[in-house]
């Protein structure tokens, strides 16, 4: 069924399954991992969006439990409050959209707690049958409520957790032809995390620290959507970084950051062919594979087996890191201007892209703006001109206006 298959394709955004070209030069060949529910990747906040989506080790803010809930012992306010909201992929397909709702509030000195909730709208989709009969029309769409806790070990460490519920309901329950029944996706997933955050020092008689982070996300049971039918697994994720925060004087700051990225999750291996292109089966009717490693294995084996199963080996796991680089600048502590870089090699996806974005903060609500700008010239992206907009609220300085 077109639609169903049209459906998929648009939730699967970052991983889209290409045709591989099975020769022997693997390195070159496109090889992209899929996972389901990729929406859980997509930066969700305006911020990070703005700063080539780093944020494992950035300042704490209402966002920190997406990027390291560790972070959140760090922040210096009681409590917050964050709304943000991205029309998504407008240059390929209408009506996409992620919305994303972020809070927390401090224990006491050394300990937060955190939620969220995360949308992910696909729009309206007309289902055909085979012979291109209207079926029914239906709006797909995801959701992940998260729940995480932060505290700090010392004076300068903190770790977290984050516990994640994910529903996925891309078809509506319609049958597929041959395949039977289908039913929304349910999941169950963890992050694990830590930050380091240094004592102040000087650098050029300017006060400045850095700050470390890493946080594994995802780490969960895999999705089916049909009873009995395939697997698939989350985009689990290990994110690593650092940050160095500057205090230029006392109206300017910057920091830099950059972050790391790998997919947690086994790589798609080449299968042997005869000289006809037919598959070659072995005694038991499973498909022989010709260079990598069986995907289908358990969560955890996956976990341990996305290090060395590439078809072209450590050169191709090597590949498989995206890396995100960010600078912000803020004057008065009041406006930011921020930039940053994205990059994914070409056989593993080839996003590459350019963010900027615009700060604005109140006493008691900031305001943060994001803009994507694509970096290969003479492709045209589907995410070229994402826009991000987050509403920050601080709730400590809310409650304080409130009762003056």
């Amino acid at each position: 069924m077109k639609k169903i298959v049209f459906a998929a394709t648009v939730a699967l955004i970052n991983t889209s399954l290409f045709a591989q070209d099975l020769t022997n030069d693997y390195l070159n060949n496109l090889n992209t991992i899929s996972t389901s529910v990729p929406f859980l990747s997509i930066a969700p906040d305006s911020r990070a969006g703005a700063m080539g989506d780093v944020g494992v080790a950035t300042s704490p803010d209402q966002n920190s439990i997406h990027w390291n809930a560790s972070k959140l012992a760090f922040i210096e306010k009681d409590q917050g409050l964050s709304i943000s909201y991205t029309p998504w992929l407008q240059d390929l397909v209408p009506e996409i959209s992620l919305s994303y709702l972020s809070g927390y509030k401090k224990l006491n000195s050394r300990s937060a707690v955190a939620s969220s909730l995360r949308y992910f709208s696909l729009g309206e989709i007309q289902f055909t049958g085979g012979d291109g009969t209207n079926l029914k029309k239906f709006s797909p769409n995801e959701f992940a409520f998260d729940g995480a806790y932060a505290m700090k070990l010392s004076e300068n460490f903190s770790a977290g957790v984050a516990m994640r519920y994910i529903y996925s309901n891309l078809t509506g329950g319609i049958n597929i032809e041959g395949g039977g029944a289908t039913k929304p996706g349910n999941s169950f997933a963890v992050d694990l995390s830590s930050y380091y955050q240094s004592d102040a020092f000087e650098i050029d008689e300017k006060d400045a620290y850095w700050a470390a982070g890493i946080n594994l996300s995802n780490m969960g049971n895999k999705i089916s959507y049909t009873d009995g039918g395939e697997e698939h697994f989350l985009p689990m994720n290990a994110r690593v970084g650092g940050s160095l925060f500057l205090e230029l004087d006392d109206f300017n700051t910057v920091s830099f950051a950059v972050d790391v990225n790998k997919l947690l999750v086994p790589t798609t291996p080449v299968y042997a062919v005869s000289e006809d292109g037919s598959k070659i089966l072995d005694n038991d009717g499973n498909q022989v594979i010709e260079s990598g490693k069986d995907p289908n294995v358990g969560v955890v084996q996956g976990i341990f087996q996305s290090f060395s199963d590439a078809p072209g080996g450590s050169k191709e796991e090597l590949n498989e890191l995206m890396f995100s680089v960010g600078a912000e600048y803020w004057y008065m502590k009041q406006f930011a201007l921020r930039g940053g870089y994205f990059y994914e090699h070409e056989t593993k996806g080839g996003r590459k892209y350019f963010t900027v974005g615009l700060g604005l903060k109140m006493n008691v609500f900031s305001l943060d703006a994001a803009f994507l700008l694509p970096a290969t010239s003479g492709v045209k992206s589907p995410l070229a001109n994402t826009l991000r907009f987050t509403l920050l609220f601080d709730m400590e300085s809310l409650y304080a206006t409130n009762k003056n």
